[in-house]
């Protein structure tokens, strides 16, 4: 199965941050920002949830919802929060599973040894849960802001 604009998300619950289920289906009514990170308290994805961090207030008036997944384990995402005071919800999807539904798992080369890892990607999901944008191979740098724009736009034109 390939993830295609327009499809409908694939569903998951997952255990958050905050040791509470979160589920995709129950966020209905909601735009959802979904974005898969390799590996907290590294130093993109630091970066990453900051940025979106510093721009909860602006998707919340757009009535969207910020959730971060990644392989950590729930202790993890909090150490992770603690540190960084994130202001964003983070999933533990420690078996892969959401991972691999979206598609998001990628082999990857560093130092010349080959291993599979989390691309990292963001998908934007309507309020009716279907997939109206999505991005891959994510440059930290200026993406949260174009993923802002580009909810704004979805919304206006919708």
């Amino acid at each position: 199965m390939t993830i295609e604009i327009g499809q409908m998300a694939p569903l998951f619950s997952l255990t958050s941050d905050e040791g509470a289920e979160i589920s995709l289906s129950e966020l209905k009514g909601k735009y959802v920002i979904l974005y898969f990170y390799p590996k907290d308290d590294t130093p993109g994805c630091t970066i990453e949830a900051q940025d979106f961090s510093k721009k909860v207030a602006e998707f919340e008036k757009l009535e969207a919802i910020i959730l971060g997944i990644s392989k950590d384990s729930v202790v993890s995402h909090c150490k992770f929060i603690e540190k960084y005071k994130l202001a964003i919800s983070l999933l533990a999807d420690e078996n892969s599973e959401v991972c691999k539904a979206y598609e998001v798992i990628k082999e990857k080369s560093m130092f010349g040894k080959k291993y599979f890892g989390i691309d990292r990607s963001t998908f934007l999901i309507d309020k009716m849960g279907r997939i109206i944008d999505s991005w891959s191979a994510v440059k930290v740098k200026g993406h949260v802001d174009e993923v802002l724009k580009n909810l704004e736009k979805h919304i206006k034109s919708s």
